[in-house]
């Protein structure tokens, strides 16, 4: 540690404070003259009319989530929101900016929902002297403003990205020709143009957490479709016995999969050598017949607004994040001839290629950006700025 910084427990640099009245989240109001600050990542969360409930701030504070870890700098009159809100006032021999970095730079270990700040009592704080500290958050403000503002534009250029293809995908599928039909799922079912669909919904046979192994028979869930693909490698197995045990869910190769339950939306196919891949709950899978239907098309249809209003319809009159199989044979598909699906893929896939390998390259820089700051508040707090 560098001459003339000093090592304080966490609890010696904290002044007491007295808490104002926590609204619940359930009361915020939309509009207000108080802003409402809790623990959540938006760095003001409602407002508030009553002024009996606002803290002042004199000096500013810090805010930590107890439950998320979330951080906050506030330097204004504020409401505090819900439980979980932790005011960190700093004794006069620290700056409040400078502590607000400090944490920032602490990476705590994640304790789930149960709730962090005995992390927080258990560390040093590093105290130099009063210039120093001034010094070092004017470095951090000046670097981290323009890290924020490179961050903002490739957050930007990531969406711009992801909203080209969509806009296009969205273009195919309002402009139909006369002999594209609009059918239901169940419709096609009956027509065999998809010839099976069902889910991983394996009821009371569900495998238990012991009877996953290391090597086996792939059981893929909703969390291993990213960004339009099926990811393996988070893919768990079961032995080709306990496998042969499931009735339903068993997709092969060119299936395309949906998920339903929890993770809502995703779709991708299924590309595998496999003999058989097992659904969980929360997919379903689309058998198609190619000489009608060509995977790839469904998949795309299955990715446009049409698709996605039915579905989000359904969702918006229950309170569970899921669309029923039952429900998913009621939702209307666009169907042109195949060789227009043929020439409608080769469109698509094209401009959802280079959309995400655009999407890859914005992600890269963010990840880099995020990695430069936590390396910048490193070298702050081992005096190497």
């Amino acid at each position: 540690m560098k001459n003339g910084w000093e090592r304080k427990p966490f609890e010696n640099c904290i002044e007491p404070v007295v808490y104002t009245r926590k609204v619940q989240r359930k009361d915020f109001l939309n509009e207000g003259q108080f802003p409402i600050v809790s623990q959540e990542a938006e760095f003001t969360n409602g407002y508030w009319n009553d002024e009996a409930d606002v803290f002042k701030v004199s000096t500013p504070v810090v805010i930590f989530g107890d439950h998320t870890q979330v951080l906050k700098y506030v330097d204004f009159d504020f409401v505090l929101g819900a439980d979980g809100v932790k005011i960190l006032q700093p004794r006069s021999f620290l700056r409040p900016k400078f502590l607000f970095y400090q944490l920032q730079a602490a990476e705590l270990a994640s304790l789930g929902y149960a709730r962090h700040y005995r992390l927080l009592k258990e560390l040093e704080i590093k105290v130099p002297p009063l210039p120093e500290q001034q010094r070092i958050v004017g470095l951090l403000d000046e670097t981290f403003s323009g890290i924020a503002t490179a961050q903002a534009n490739a957050g930007k250029n990531l969406q711009n990205a992801r909203s080209l293809f969509e806009s296009h995908l969205q273009s195919v599928f309002t402009q139909r020709g006369a002999k594209w039909d609009r059918v239901t799922l169940q419709t096609l079912l009956d027509r065999r143009w998809i010839e099976c669909h069902l889910d991983g919904n394996h009821g009371s046979d569900y495998p238990r957490k012991d009877e996953f192994i290391s090597v086996g028979v792939p059981y893929i869930s909703a969390n291993c479709l990213d960004d339009e693909h099926i990811d393996m490698s988070r893919a768990k197995y079961l032995s080709p016995s306990r496998a042969a045990q499931l009735r339903k869910g068993i997709a092969k190769d060119n299936d395309v999969l949906f998920a339903h339950n929890a993770t809502v939306g995703p779709v991708a196919i299924l590309h595998t050598d496999e003999e058989k891949v097992i659904l969980g709950t929360s997919l379903t899978y689309y058998r198609c017949d190619p000489k009608h239907i060509l995977p790839e098309y469904l998949a795309h249809y299955m990715r446009s607004f049409g698709f996605k209003s039915q579905y989000l319809q359904v969702m918006k009159q229950s309170t569970r994040n899921q669309v029923p199989i039952t429900k998913q044979r009621e939702f209307f598909h666009v169907i042109p001839p195949l060789e227009e699906q043929k020439l409608i893929v080769g469109a698509l896939d094209g401009l959802l290629e280079n959309g995400q390998r655009l999407a890859h390259i914005y992600e890269r820089k963010l990840a880099a950006l995020e990695a430069l700051k936590k390396s910048l508040l490193h070298q702050a707090f081992t005096g190497e700025l």
